[in-house]
This record gives C-alpha cells, structure tokens and sequence, in this order.
C-alpha cells in the first residue's frame, strides 16, 4: 500500500440545520465528545455568497470537529433550517464494557427513539439501536470475542 492510500481517511460529516452547537453538547455529555475545532459564518475569513446563508444564521456553526474515541467527525448547522435527513446509514460506537454501553445508549436515548434494546446478541454481549433526537442512528455495541 503506498503512503498516499494509507493517508486516506473518511469522516462522517453531519449537517443539523441550525441545531450544530446544541448536538455537540448534546454528544459531549451523552458519549463523552471532545470538539476539536469550531468556526461560526460570522468568523470566516472569506464572505459567503450573497443569499447563500438563511437570514439568522450569521451565528451558527460554519464547521465543527469532534472526536469520539478514536474517530473524528465533522459538523456543520449547513445554511438554512430546512430539516436535516441522516437516511441510509447509521453509526456504530463500540464501548469497552457492558457498563459502558448501558451508560452511553441511556445517553443517546435522552429526547431519542429505541429501535433494538440492548440486549445480548450471537455477536456482542450487549448491543442496541437507537435514533437520537437529532434523527441519526446509533448501533451500540460491547466488542465480542470474534471483533
């Protein structure tokens, strides 16, 4: 593999429409997120386009970064309040203990919707799904002996 291919990363990017600044505080309490980076539309060195931007969202968040373990994502309140849609994909967040996936899906949860319990399953001593308030979908899930 040549040094190019190893540098390759892909990142969730996440777009909630005028709710950015409350997600992350919202994922900094529920599973212990750190945000890295944070850049309002007011603080950008280079004006957007004229009408680009919704009226009021001079303040929201232009670009976020957060880490959440080991993964990083980014984030953003995109340009208008139009409803965010997270469809056709979810994200897996693999705990250490059983401990720590009943703490951090009861965080998820808060204001959210259970789709699987947790639970024991073939795979993993305990794992769930869920949908947080913000509509993006969760797998929660202790490592099993196979991972």
């Amino acid at each position: 593999m040549s040094t190019t291919e190893q540098d390759r990363v892909v990142q969730p990017y996440l777009f909630f429409n005028g709710r950015c600044e409350e997600a992350l505080a919202f994922y900094r309490k529920a599973i212990g997120a750190e945000v890295l980076f944070s850049m309002r539309y007011n603080e950008s060195p280079e004006p957007l386009p004229p009408g680009r931007l919704a009226p009021g969202f001079e303040n929201k968040i232009m670009h976020a970064s957060f880490q959440v373990g080991q993964t990083r994502l980014m984030a953003s309140d995109a340009c208008s309040p139009e409803n965010a849609r997270f469809e056709g994909f979810q994200l897996a967040l693999t705990v250490p203990s059983e401990a720590d996936a009943d703490r951090v899906f009861a965080g998820l949860c808060d204001g959210g919707k259970v789709e699987m319990p947790l639970a024991k399953t073939f795979w993993s001593p305990r794992f769930g799904m869920l949908t947080d308030r913000f509509g993006i979908g969760w797998m929660v899930m202790v490592r099993g002996q196979e991972s």
